[in-house]
């Protein structure tokens, strides 16, 4: 980064120097994870961070409409080795930024962070034994930086250009159309006519957190217009739990306890939805019919898939059906026509009156942050390449990423993917290794899976630029928490496959056609 750092290597080594042992492109969650754990678990490690925005944070830094909070309990959403104290478990982002902001200043690793530094290249050269990054700041102006290991805590969606989907006539209407992800500073939508098009979490944290407050700057009316229902899920902001053991028990032992039962009461609800879909429907339905009461309807609150095909949405306090009930937030179930001139005409022949219309249709994937990634100059083509351990790529040495659970807190797989590359450190520390790369010399071996079998549409849309599954470990992005924590814990890392070597041509493994881009 700023200087060449101090890197103590075995003797005898043929790597070229390197400004730090592990570079992290990323200072939200994922990244502050592992600077966090490189300092607890690998001491004698140089790293750095680079953030493309000013801030760090990442998801909770860039996204700004109102009401945003964590669509899980803070309590897995929140690291393993930092507990959440805050009485609220369902956060909103203020909130998770004093946390994020609170674990790097206490941990100095702020001063490791380079902000305004865009990731535009990396380059592995097997010869070195390094990764040469190429970075581009606010104004322009290009620099490298080098690591020994390169570790993306970049997200899994585009940062730049979210799903916005064309409806026809939208160049017609005269009033204001807004992307959550890209939320005017200070927007004024007080005593307005508002649709809110999306039926997933940001729609539903939105609409009532635009509705009337009683101090004139909510809405007139919020109508979240959807194509197709979504199973809710209500529960309480607040974990009583949690706050009752916080009183009695060491804060961190309070916080052990009470995400070892939300960890086990998420897997168990997965679980049960899977293999008694039915049932869940069923007490799904019950807990709605209850929030609304007379408000409950039928074709708005059932959707033709059953319970986790796509992600539960989270309603604290059932904010958002209490909204409903005040008469100041609607749902309205249809297909768009076409945008006029004052709002939406629907194919039911319904017109929806509109001032404002939030376009809360969805994000666009991208792996890698959509950084060009070379190996030995070849351009790496991911959809050619397995997942090993859900955080490394099949021959593509001293490289990791985090992808988070669907059907749980992105936190948990991001502390267990920091915890096993730190393994895989120290493994190369002492077996002085500079090079460590899950060789797969056949993927015909392989019987290829869709993992993926979520019907959401941002999963769906992306499946051809995905890396591939297989259909069994290690070659997977497995979805099973409590399994992956005791493999990722415990199961050997020099396991016939993980193969470590030193500076020198690329393994004689390696697969040349997954190294090459697909063009």
């Amino acid at each position: 980064m700023a200087g060449t750092a101090t890197v103590q290597r075995p003797a005898g080594t043929k790597a070229a120097p390197v400004d730090q042992d592990v570079l992290i492109v990323g200072a939200g969650i994922s990244g502050i994870g592992m600077a966090a754990h490189l300092q607890m678990n690998c001491p004698d490690r140089s790293f750095g961070l680079v953030e493309r925005r000013a801030n760090l944070g990442g998801t909770w830094d860039l996204f700004r409409y109102p009401g945003i909070r964590s669509d899980s309990d803070m309590h897995t959403l929140g690291f393993v080795f930092e507990p959440w104290k805050h009485e609220k478990s369902i956060a909103d982002g203020p909130a998770i930024l004093e946390y994020l902001n609170r674990i790097v200043d206490e941990r100095r690793i702020r001063e490791r962070i380079r902000f305004n530094r865009k990731v535009v290249g990396a380059d592995w050269s097997s010869a070195d034994a390094r990764w040469t990054v190429t970075m581009e700041d606010e104004v322009g102006q290009t620099s490298t930086t080098t690591a020994r290991w390169l570790y993306l805590g970049s997200g899994y969606y585009d940062y730049d250009e979210p799903y916005d989907a064309h409806f026809p006539g939208r160049e017609d209407f005269e009033g204001q159309i807004v992307h959550p992800q890209f939320w005017p500073e200070n927007f004024d939508y007080s005593g307005k006519k508002v649709v809110v098009i999306g039926s997933g979490a940001t729609a539903v944290t939105i609409v009532p957190s635009m509705t009337e407050k009683g101090d004139g700057k909510g809405a007139a009316h919020v109508t979240m217009l959807q194509r197709t229902p979504t199973w809710y899920f209500i529960r309480p902001a607040k974990d009583g739990l949690a706050n009752f053991l916080r009183k009695l028990l060491p804060e961190q032992l309070a916080y052990k306890i009470t995400r070892f039962k939300n960890v086990r009461l998420q897997d168990l609800a997965f679980r049960r939805a899977r293999e008694k879909p039915e049932k869940v429907r069923d007490f799904l339905t019950r807990k709605l019919k209850a929030a609304l009461g007379d408000r409950y309807d039928e074709k708005a609150f059932t959707p033709p898939y059953n319970p986790w095909e796509q992600r539960l949405c989270l309603v604290p306090d059932a904010d958002f059906f209490e909204a409903m009930k005040a008469g100041q937030a609607s749902v309205v179930t249809d297909h768009i026509e076409c945008f006029d001139k004052t709002g939406i005409q629907l194919k039911s022949g319904e017109h929806l009156d509109a001032d404002i219309v939030i376009t809360a249709t969805g994000l666009k994937l991208a792996v890698a942050g959509k950084i060009p990634v070379r190996v030995d100059g070849d351009l790496v083509d991911w959809s050619q390449h397995f997942y090993y351990k859900g955080c490394m790529f099949s021959n593509v040495p001293n490289f990791a990423v985090v992808f988070g659970y669907l059907n749980a807190s992105w936190t948990l797989r991001a502390d267990i993917v920091a915890e096993y590359v730190c393994r895989v450190l120290n493994h190369m520390r002492d077996t002085r290794s500079e090079v460590a790369t899950p060789v797969l010399a056949d993927s015909t071996s392989l019987t290829e899976e869709n993992i993926f079998d979520f019907s959401s549409g941002y999963i769906q849309r992306s499946l051809h630029i995905m890396p591939k599954n297989a259909d069994r470990l290690p070659w997977r992005l497995n979805q099973n928490y409590v399994q992956d924590r005791v493999d990722m814990r415990t199961g050997a890392i020099d396991d016939g496959i993980l193969t470590f070597s030193d500076a020198g041509p690329a393994h004689a493994g390696a697969a040349p056609a997954e190294l090459a881009a697909a063009e």
